[in-house]
């Protein structure tokens, strides 16, 4: 390209050239970028469905335990113990990544986080650690060795030997906290991770920290438990629970409530029972009766704050009688002096969407019930629509008149977000795709809105195309059309083709302006 004389024209087509191999490395950037945080995302959903799995464990564990204190009770404690710690570090780093967060406009805005400021400034001053600095190390050394200390000698060993791992703070090669570069140097671990790297990237190794909390939280309680268990049938293991037609009753007014008795046969009914309210003994027939599947409560619902119903249900089991303990409370409110006013899918509203929305007060039949904001409408009962405009929040208004006259107005406030940016996508798949050449000439060009609440109808009105060492063809529709093609016959098997600055819109709501459209890079298998 620099070799023997140039004509201007030539030099200018030079010019051009680099500048566009730029442009090409600094989308790929934002891509890697982008691509980071999508494996945060999915960390993230991870560890929420790993956190509703241990909690399963630990209380299966809690009821091995109650069933066999000498067995299991030491086993539970340990649990409870390497649960707290998990909980400590996890919220830590949490409460670090909201930090990291904070400044930015949208948190999953991926591609402005490039910058490594944040950390580079709250861990290091130069060659040394900042006080933030040793308290991450700290926090992290405190983990692991209290899960191990935690665990008991034997066969935990190789759950031990997990951790230690895990949670490493250097590579082991000479236990000086350091770990080796590929040019043969030394460099302390917490440099060698988190000093200079993108916002974004930061951001997900803390993530696979705490997805490290949660599968370390698993292994602990499976090793603990030693495998699935089922809670015992047995009538000594099972607890009570109320249940009413509300969840909170006024002054005075009669309470329906009823005792559930959990984990068994609805059809089970106490040969007797002996109970009290707020201390003073309930009467049968008067106070209560008992019918399959538990206690039908005959009480008033008495005066405000929280009421407790105590005693002994008695079963009989195989010709004997078994006792179940009675320990329930249920509150008692004041009538109501203010709406309740919720989204129904979320506690936000997004603008270019209808968001559906309840409105009502407690009390109050809900045509009696009127609710007023911009873009609000009502569509039946307490359901409404909310179609927000510009601006970042909206004020609802209701107001309703209780039986007694008094009149109740709440405003409430929602955030109003934009719709987040669309994927593209080819055959129905986002980011990057392996597909032969025939495919990709009637594959479909699309757009989703990966894991939104709302199922929007997207449709592609056109798109850029790019095949390695052609010129970048601007197609209109959905489908490559002629010249897209003529330049895909030009590729090469392993080229990867790039569809680009794809037109999105919403096919009932085409006034709303979209934001950028992630691309879809092709790779072709032949």
């Amino acid at each position: 390209m620099a070799s023997g004389k140039q004509t201007p024209r030539q030099k200018m087509i030079n010019l051009m050239y680099l500048i566009f191999i730029a442009m090409l490395a600094l989308n790929m950037s934002k891509e890697v970028l982008a691509a980071f945080g999508l494996m945060n995302e999915k960390l993230e959903e991870s560890n929420a469905k790993t956190d509703e799995n241990n909690l399963a464990f630990f209380e299966n564990l809690a009821t091995k335990a109650s069933e066999n204190e000498a067995e299991y009770g030491a086993l539970y404690k340990n649990a409870q113990e390497v649960k707290e710690l998990s909980t400590k570090y996890y919220n830590y780093l949490e409460g670090l990544k909201k930090g990291m967060t904070a400044d930015l406009e949208d948190p999953k805005d991926y591609v402005v986080m490039d910058k490594s400021d944040y950390l580079d400034n709250l861990f290091f001053k130069g060659d040394n650690l900042k006080t933030e600095g040793q308290r991450f190390l700290d926090m992290i050394n405190n983990y692991r060795e209290g899960v191990v200390a935690e665990l008991p000698e034997g066969k935990f060993e190789e759950i031990k030997a997990s951790v230690m791992t895990r949670f490493a703070t250097g590579d082991g090669k000479k236990n000086d906290g350091k770990v080796e570069k590929r040019d043969g140097t030394r460099q302390e671990w917490i440099n060698y991770h988190f000093e200079g790297f993108p916002l974004v990237a930061s951001l997900t190794k803390i993530t696979q920290l705490q997805a490290d909390i949660k599968a370390t939280e698993q292994e602990v309680l499976k090793g603990l438990l030693e495998g699935n268990l089922t809670a015992a049938v047995s009538l000594k293991n099972f607890a009570t629970s109320l249940h009413a037609s509300k969840s909170a009753f006024y002054s005075g007014e009669k309470y329906d409530g009823k005792i559930i008795i959990s984990k068994t046969d609805k059809n089970s009914t106490p040969v007797k029972a002996e109970l009290t309210l707020d201390g003073r003994k309930l009467t049968e027939g008067r106070d209560y009766r008992l019918e399959a599947g538990g206690v039908q409560m005959l009480i008033s619902a008495g005066g405000a704050g929280d009421h407790q119903i105590a005693g002994t249900l008695y079963f009989m089991q195989d010709g004997k009688e078994i006792e179940v303990d009675v320990d329930n409370k249920f509150p008692t409110i004041n009538k109501p002096n203010a709406a309740v006013i919720s989204a129904d899918k979320m506690n936000v509203v997004y603008r270019g969407v209808a968001n559906p929305m309840t409105i009502s007060i407690p009390g109050i039949p809900d045509n009696k019930v009127s609710a007023s904001a911009p873009g609000l409408r009502s569509v039946s009962g307490s359901r409404y629509i909310m179609n927000p405009g510009t601006g970042r929040e909206v004020t609802i208004n209701a107001s309703g008149v209780l039986p007694d006259g008094q009149r109740i107005n709440t405003p409430a406030t929602f955030r109003i977000k934009d719709i987040p940016r669309p994927a593209g996508t080819i055959r129905g798949e986002a980011g990057s795709v392996k597909m032969p050449r025939r495919n990709l000439e009637i594959a479909t060009i699309g757009s989703m809105l990966e894991d939104f609440d709302f199922d929007l109808n997207l449709a592609v009105s056109g798109f850029k195309f790019k095949v390695p060492g052609q010129p970048t063809v601007n197609v209109n529709g959905s489908k490559l059309d002629a010249r897209a093609k003529s330049a895909l016959k030009r590729a090469k098997r392993g080229d990867a083709v790039q569809i680009f600055d794809i037109k999105a819109y919403i096919t009932n709501n085409k006034s709303y302006k979209l934001k950028k459209v992630s691309p879809v890079v092709v790779e072709l298998t032949n």
